[in-house]
């Protein structure tokens, strides 16, 4: 470009400002360049666009554009870079100046497609990009490695990478850029194979790496399997000298938290010499996500007293650490200090806090925030059904999911396994079915989370051949999987089945939890199978390493009591090496009820009775027992007991669900509308019983096992 002799002191000084980004100046010399009549130099007009695109004027930039009588390529090259740096919201302003281009006949040139590329990137409008594409390989800028690099990266945002990867083969000039982009877009799709692929490729070629490059390939390597991959490029990071770069460091503990290996993640955290705020939130979001939220916390305190202020990231991750422990005190101290420093009104803080608070147990704080919001954000959604789940609110999920479907706001996989597990605590099976149409619908049927909490509600309401249609259809099996449908076969009187699916768990490889043996001793217990359960109870330990818990003994003491094993059972009580409180006794109480083993019963309850049972099935249960032992003044003072320590039976409570409608009924309640017509089937019913010879047990309360 030649610039006229007499123009260039001004040429210089508009270079300048627009380098110092001075836009004051440069407007005191464009009113300068308008008075002495030189503005009909495209130089200087360009010049002028330029400086205004680049000081974020684009309305004065545009402004001079049309007032230039003969546009060049660089005038409109002036504009459409300018506006495709804005983003999203200015690029399809860029996309309209390109047709305009292309209208008047002006031929673009390789920065053109640059700044048309990069808007094509910025809207993840692929066929805009593909029609871009096509005119830049009939104008013969497709070779230019500038252009090259913005298709492969346009092609990368849109999720295209196959195309990308085309594109990137056959380009015959590649820089950095090419390679850290296309690096980058594997690792934005989890695809962290293909990315170290791309990243040796780059190395076979003795390409030089440079920080660029180094934290996109860091940045997919988010899995334990790549632990060693990213140490190579750590040390490869040592060699070149790139450590002392704070993208690079931040990239490497972000890196080593992802892939949890926290211990590496704190080290060059704290060799770090140069910790900015998202180095800080890198560690601390680590520790998060691995379930170290009290040093996620602590971390956070370090953080505030070394007057590093904290990104919307940092403090996403210390409410994410509040939640997992249920830190509700904490959880609203950071919710003052988001107050103060202006972050509330971020989306993803509000939808942290409608989480925290939701899983804090403060459900009225999470929906008066949800409230505020009201926005149309899946997440936040998700949060507040999730946290009435989590809470027992159960119809209000439903409810809350109902209006969300209004509104048409279409629902993820987590969405739809919170509104199953609300079905699956209501036994609302109907509703299940809808939900379960619903997740076929929105293509989650696959998820592993929706499958397993189907599998659980199925197993729930008693559909077990549902449940197993969706355990089997699943293509993976995780272990909330499994442990559903075992626990399902076992309740339902399925003990051989739910055995059975436990040894085809062993085969496949699936290592079982401690809720796994809880249910399957759950099925020895119902089958009086005590030699297979003392067998399941030693091999949690011996070859699983599982410390039995309060929930095994108590399946354990389940297994004797029902095959009579009454006193063996006292003997395992009395050798238990855990605190395991009142349930064991309790368990024995029932037991030598049913097979009126008195004294050894009155044992049970008293024991109960020192360690001050609010049971009252144990004050029932014992006074029972001494009523048939004829220990009148013991049973008078077991019923004074009761009374002192102010134990109430707790009333019995049952529903059903007919013609879509739920009938809930409670012991001594008179509120159903149809109650009158209920009691006089009753009476009609119990006459008849009692004249076919019906006679009923003695008044004996029942105490239900914990692991029947």
């Amino acid at each position: 470009m030649t610039v006229p002799p007499e123009n260039r002191s001004l040429f210089e000084e508009l270079v300048k400002y627009t380098q110092q980004r001075s836009f004051l100046r440069g407007r005191v010399l464009h009113a300068r360049i308008i008075r002495t009549s030189k503005f009909s130099c495209v130089y200087l007009a360009n010049s002028l666009v330029n400086l205004y695109a680049k000081c974020g004027h684009l309305n004065k930039a545009k402004l001079v554009f049309e007032n230039i009588q003969n546009k060049d390529v660089v005038s409109w090259n002036c504009l459409i870079n300018g506006y495709s740096q804005q983003g999203s919201t200015a690029s399809s302003i860029v996309m309209e100046l390109f047709q305009h281009m292309r209208a008047e006949n002006i031929l673009p040139n390789a920065h053109t497609y640059s700044g048309v590329f990069t808007a094509a990137s910025n809207l993840r409008n692929a066929f805009a990009g593909l029609q871009v594409h096509a005119i830049a390989v009939k104008t013969s800028n497709f070779y230019d490695v500038f252009v090259g690099s913005s298709v492969v990266n346009m092609y990368c945002k849109a999720g295209l990478l196959d195309e990308a990867r085309k594109m990137f083969d056959i380009m015959p000039e590649r820089n950095s850029v090419s390679w850290s982009t296309m690096i980058s877009g594997y690792a934005t799709e989890r695809m962290a194979v293909e990315a170290l692929g791309i990243f040796e490729s780059m190395r076979r070629d003795d390409e030089s790496v440079n920080e660029f490059v180094v934290t996109s390939v860091l940045s997919g390597l988010v899995a334990t399997e790549f632990v060693a991959c990213g140490k190579q490029i750590h040390c490869l990071s040592v060699k070149n000298g790139l450590l002392e770069i704070v993208s690079v460091a931040n990239a490497l503990v972000t890196m080593y938290a992802k892939c949890g290996n926290l211990d590496d993640a704190l080290r060059t955290f704290e060799w770090s010499g140069d910790k900015n705020s998202i180095t800080w939130s890198a560690m601390i979001t680590g520790y998060a996500q691995s379930g170290d939220s009290e040093k996620a916390l602590k971390l956070f305190s370090n953080m505030h007293f070394n007057e590093i202020k904290p990104s919307e990231f940092t403090l996403v991750g210390v409410l994410n650490a509040c939640s997992d422990i249920a830190a509700l005190e904490r959880g609203k101290q950071v919710h003052d200090y988001l107050l103060k420093t202006g972050y509330e009104s971020q989306i993803y803080i509000l939808t942290a806090l409608v989480d925290m608070y939701a899983k804090c147990g403060s459900i009225v704080d999470a929906r008066k925030g949800f409230d505020y919001l009201q926005e149309a954000d899946i997440v936040l959604w998700t949060s507040m059904i999730g946290g009435y789940v989590q809470n027992g609110e159960n119809e209000e999920a439903l409810v809350l999911y109902g209006k969300m479907q209004a509104r048409g706001i279409f629902p993820n996989e987590l969405t739809m396994a919170s509104v199953i597990k609300a079905c699956s605590s209501l036994v609302a099976l109907e509703q299940g079915k809808q939900v379960h149409g619903g997740t076929v619908k929105y293509g989650f049927s696959q998820e592993i989370s929706v499958g397993s909490a189907l599998s659980t509600m199925y197993a729930k309401c008693g559909c077990l051949e549902d449940g197993n249609l969706v355990f089997r259809r699943m293509p993976v099996r995780d272990m909330l999987s499994w442990n559903a449908m075992i626990s399902g076969l076992s309740q339902n009187g399925h003990g051989k089945q739910a055995l059975e699916l436990f040894e085809e768990m062993l085969a496949e490889g699936t290592k079982p939890d401690y809720v796994t043996f809880v249910n399957i001793l759950s099925a020895c217990s119902h089958m009086g199978l005590v030699e297979r359960g003392w067998a399941y109870f030693k091999m949690m330990s011996n070859d699983f390493g599982i410390v039995p818990r309060v929930e095994h003994y108590a399946c354990m003491v389940d297994i004797l009591s029902r095959a009579g094993k009454l006193n063996e059972a006292k003997e395992f009580i009395e050798s238990a090496t855990i605190d395991h409180g009142m349930c064991l006794w309790r368990i024995l109480l029932s037991g030598c009820r049913n097979y009126h083993k008195y004294e050894l019963g009155a044992h049970a309850g008293e024991k109960l009775m020192e360690l001050g049972s609010q049971e009252s099935s144990a004050y029932v249960l014992l006074s029972s027992i001494y009523t048939a032992m004829g220990r009148l003044e013991d049973v008078e003072r077991v019923r004074r007991l009761m009374k002192l320590r102010g134990v109430s039976k707790e009333p019995g409570c049952s529903w059903i669900e007919l013609k879509s409608q739920v009938h809930v009924f409670v012991v001594g309640d008179q509120m159903h509308p149809q109650i009158e017509d209920i009691r006089t089937e009753i009476r009609r019913l119990s006459k008849q019983m009692k004249d076919e010879g019906y006679q009923p047990a003695p008044d004996l309360a029942s105490v239900t096992p914990l692991c029947s």
